[in-house]
């Protein structure tokens, strides 16, 4: 018997489903040796060799690990193909001892979990690849180092409890910066405007269109061009009593083409686009059909797809849609991607439904229509354009009409038709009504999780990985937070700490230094670095400037704000601090005295219904849940999840609150009232 090991529980079941009883396949639970919690674990004077240890979690499963060793004839090592998988297959050989003559080990890689993909693996067994470990180990060196070295810093000079991180912290640079974009953004006010036409026929009634203002004096006129209402009125004045004529009639195909198939972060964001999905969940439900058997390998940047997936896709397509529908397209992918490994896409793309929780079925329909969309035709559009002549003016109507679907069929996406009537050129138009109409330029839009992974991956900072972890880590660290449209704003601490980096370690939240060393990572894992030279240049200088920051940068700077207001406790200065959660009052003298008060902009301006003393003001827990209470706490502790509105129920005069789902109801659980 054969003992094959893989890192979860449910790829275990899944491959033994069908290997049969000559292998024993057992599961290692992740990883079974990483950096101690309690301390760096990196000897920095020793070309930074790590300190492995097992955590206590691991200890159990390394013993079942060793015994299921020593009672079959061999191992093989089955964990997954990215540097993460070699390196959790490196590391169980060096806990389970498996590099002797003793116990050898066999190390085979798969893209999907099918029994033809597994039984090829077997036929082609390797070695664990040195240069994959080495990646993934100076990955996880350098973010210790990041994080245990910049973290006590941020502690000792804003708050205890923060945290830096090498990928994390430019995430939240990018999240600040678009703040103050759109803090510092002023409108310009400009105007449109639209006409109202229809043909002039004797006896009938045509179809009507709108056409916009486009040209003056046969030039394009630009956005900004009329910039307030008197020059629209100026525009329309002049334009009274004239003819409007057809000058010009385009017709032309245009044409839309399929998306890619998905990477991973283009899943993320479609996810998010179409569900609503946070990238952390996405990846939660993509690692659980991969284990299942159900889509290949869910960690890839490449676009890249098997022969044997092509044409099982063209068959599909041919014998459901015809011919007319299928076009054979090949994707690469830019930049360092991965192709041997393939884009994510079904294991089995015949087959459509499969038995799993509502949102997983939702993300593996999503996955199986963009792959099949993706070897199809392209839609095919009816698009018109009509120039206008009005005066020495221009105006143009389009019109766009679907008149094949192709891939649409299977992958639809918003698009919009709009139907003009039958038109010639010289045709002479009667207005119906010319309308002119004001706009104002929009500030750039907050990132939405789709956005930030975008941005990420065009900037080059992380790898599809690590999109999803560093999202929720940021947002568990109250770095950023989601607001009602779940958009990503910046906290006030998370502002705080990526303006201490940004003017004390520059490099550390360089976008471009944090891409760099993205390429370096790379360069390892291809043999073309040594992972500790790469080590060694970023240390030695990141290292002497945190000394002498230590040493440079005063805690009150960012912290503490003086105000006019005095302590109503002891009468000393009050000052606004900076806490982890938040700014707030608290009284200069603290510890001597300890009194706190909620900044204005937290109180609600409701009494609190309890004491009739103290004012209601929004609160945070300990894990960032927002909450009410009464700003007397902890003489009262009045408390509410949902938002008061400072309106009393009509049935027992209880404070009415507004539920998360927007619903009006009574603060008194014994009383049912809601509208």
């Amino acid at each position: 018997m054969q003992l094959i090991i893989v890192e979860s529980p449910t790829k275990s079941k899944t491959l033994q489903g069908f290997l049969g009883p000559q292998y024993r396949v057992l599961s290692s639970y992740g990883h079974i040796r990483d950096l101690p919690k309690s301390e760096l674990g990196v000897d920095v004077e020793k070309n930074f060799q790590p300190k492995y240890v097992i955590p206590a979690k691991a200890k159990k499963t390394i013993k079942t690990l060793t015994e299921a060793v020593k009672e079959t004839d061999s191992t093989i090592l089955a964990t997954d193909e990215d540097r993460e998988g070699e390196a959790i297959s490196w590391h169980l050989i060096k806990a389970l001892k498996l590099d002797g003559e003793k116990e050898p080990y066999q190390r085979i890689v798969f893209h999907e979990i099918t029994k033809q993909a597994v039984e090829e693996a077997l036929k082609n067994p390797r070695k664990v690849d040195m240069n994959l470990v080495d990646a993934q180990q100076a990955r996880r060196i350098l973010d210790r180092i990041v994080g245990y070295k910049l973290s006590p810093f941020l502690w000792k000079k804003i708050a205890r409890g923060l945290s830096a991180g090498r990928v994390q912290s430019v995430a939240v640079r990018l999240v600040v910066e678009r703040e103050r974009e759109i803090e510092k953004f002023k409108p310009d006010e400009y105007w449109t405007i639209e006409a109202r036409l229809r043909r002039n026929e004797a006896g009938l009634l045509s179809p009507e269109f709108t056409a916009s203002l486009a040209k003056k004096d046969e030039k394009i006129l630009d956005k900004l061009f009329i910039k307030n209402e008197k020059e629209a009125k100026e525009i329309v004045n002049n334009l009274g009593g004239a003819e409007y004529r057809i000058s010009n009639i385009e017709k032309k195909e245009t044409t839309k083409n399929p998306y890619p198939p998905f990477t991973t972060s283009t899943l993320q964001q479609e996810a998010w686009r179409r569900f609503k999905f946070p990238a952390k969940f996405t990846m939660r439900l993509a690692q659980n059909l991969y284990e299942k058997g159900f889509i290949t390998y869910h960690r890839t940047d490449s676009l890249n797809l098997s022969d044997l997936a092509l044409g099982i896709a063209k068959k599909f397509i041919t014998e459901n849609y015809g011919q007319t529908y299928y076009q054979f397209r090949k994707y690469k992918a830019k930049g360092r991607a991965q192709e041997a490994h393939e884009a994510i896409r079904p294991a089995y793309p015949e087959k459509m439904e499969i038995e799993t929780d509502e949102p997983g079925a939702k993300l593996y329909n999503l996955i199986w229509k963009r792959f099949i969309a993706c070897q199809m035709s392209q839609a095919v559009f009816d698009s018109t354009a009509v120039d206008i002549n009005a005066k020495n003016y221009g105006f143009r109507a389009n019109g766009q009409i679907l008149k094949f679907d192709g891939f649409l069929k299977v992958y639809p996406i918003k698009y919009e038709e709009s139907e003009l009537p039958n038109l010639k050129k010289d045709d002479i138009l009667e207005l119906l009504k010319l309308s002119p109409l004001q706009h104002f330029t929009q500030p750039p839009a907050r990132y939405s999780e789709a956005t930030l992974i975008k941005a990420l991956e065009q900037e080059g900072i992380g790898r599809p990985s690590t999109y999803a972890p560093v999202i929720s880590t940021i947002q568990e660290r109250n770095y950023i937070e989601k607001d009602e449209k779940k958009f990503f704003k910046p906290t006030e601490i998370g502002i705080v700490v990526n303006d201490v980096l940004v003017r004390h370690f520059p490099q550390i939240v360089d976008i471009k230094f944090t891409a760099s060393m993205e390429e370096d990572l790379d360069k390892i894992a291809e043999g073309e670095k040594k992972w500790e030279k790469v080590m060694e240049e970023f240390y030695r200088p990141f290292e002497e400037n945190l000394k002498k920051k230590y040493k440079e940068v005063s805690k009150k700077e960012f912290t503490e704000e003086p105000t006019k207001k005095k302590c109503p406790k002891c009468g000393s200065p009050l000052l606004i601090r900076l806490g982890r959660y938040g700014k707030f009052y608290a009284c200069s003298t603290f510890p001597k005295c300890n009194y706190t008060e909620s900044l204005p902009k937290n109180i609600l301006g409701i009494k609190c219904p309890k004491c009739n003393e103290g004012q209601l003001v929004e609160k945070r827990t300990a894990k960032r849940k927002i909450f009410y209470g009464c700003n007397k706490y902890p003489n009262c502790n009045f408390a509410l999840w949902d938002k008061p509105i400072g309106d009393k129920c009509p049935k027992c005069d209880s404070l009415l609150v507004k539920t998360k789902r927007k619903q009006i109801k009574c603060s008194n659980k014994d009383c049912d009232y809601a509208r």
